[in-house]
């Protein structure tokens, strides 16, 4: 299976079919835009000892599975904290498609000891759960998924560990934030609160908060779903490593009926 996506410049790239979402082969699924406007977070900053503490990501529209282009900018330069932006553009349309703001920490200062708590159970404890009939492959399937509670057809909170198969760019190794950005969008399918049958819950943004970049393949996602009276939900997460808490995020839910 090839990368998400196929360097075709310095900032252009040809997205690949595994970028593709659950709700069609032409759209992708937020994982691998968040993944790769991170990318671009982490090569614009002036500083490389920095880590990012905060990211978020707003999708403008759909994002094409075919060629993207990504810019970025320090917006705030500073010497403890930067703010840095990066867009992502839909080459064939002529649009920015996604957007995302990160602050950036530092990440050379000794801090407080942090409570590094394993969760009780391990990625081999958890089982593969064939996707919804109603939702496409692509991205789906170019993830390994360990269930350890819940499923997407099983409406409620969900807990599953995941990790990508395929590299986010190809030729080169994916960051530890890169990989948590590529799975930490899937929280509202981790947590479908919903038939995905008969609803689509689609989300316009995420944020995630990073206590420290991840160690190891594997992501953890802790994921609950809350639902509004009308077409509003959130979708939240508290996000694993296999030595512990790395972060937490959130998502504003589009709900409508399909």
């Amino acid at each position: 299976m090839p990368a998400f996506y196929v360097p075709d410049g310095p900032d252009r790239f040809l997205s690949q079919p595994s970028t593709a979402g659950p709700w069609g082969p032409e759209a992708q699924h937020g994982g691998p835009p968040a993944a790769l406007l991170a990318r671009a977070v982490e090569r614009v900053g002036r500083d490389s000892d920095r880590v990012v503490g905060r990211l978020t990501m707003e999708l403008l529209g759909p994002v094409p599975v075919g060629p993207v282009r990504v810019s970025s900018r320090v917006v705030r330069p500073g010497r403890s904290v930067e703010l840095v932006e990066a867009v992502l553009h839909d080459e064939e349309r002529g649009r920015p498609c996604a957007q995302a703001a990160a602050w950036l920490f530092p990440g050379h200062q000794d801090g407080p000891a942090a409570d590094d708590v394993p969760l009780p159970h391990r990625p081999a404890d958890g089982r593969p759960h064939d996707r919804p009939v109603a939702w496409s492959g692509g991205y789906l399937d170019a993830v390994e998924w360990r269930w350890i509670r819940g499923a997407v057809e099983e409406p409620g909170p969900g807990l599953v560990w995941m990790r990508p198969r395929v590299d986010l760019v190809e030729g080169e190794p994916m960051s530890q934030v890169q990989r948590l950005m590529a799975c930490a969008n899937s929280a509202s399918g981790v947590s479908a609160a919903l038939d995905p049958a008969s609803w689509g819950f689609l989300n316009t943004e995420l944020t995630v908060h990073v206590l420290r970049p991840p160690v190891g393949e594997w992501i953890c996602l802790d994921a609950a779903t809350t639902l509004g009276s009308g077409s509003v939900g959130v979708a939240v997460s508290s996000v694993y490593d296999e030595r512990g808490l790395v972060g937490r995020s959130s998502q504003a839910l589009l709900v409508v009926r399909r």
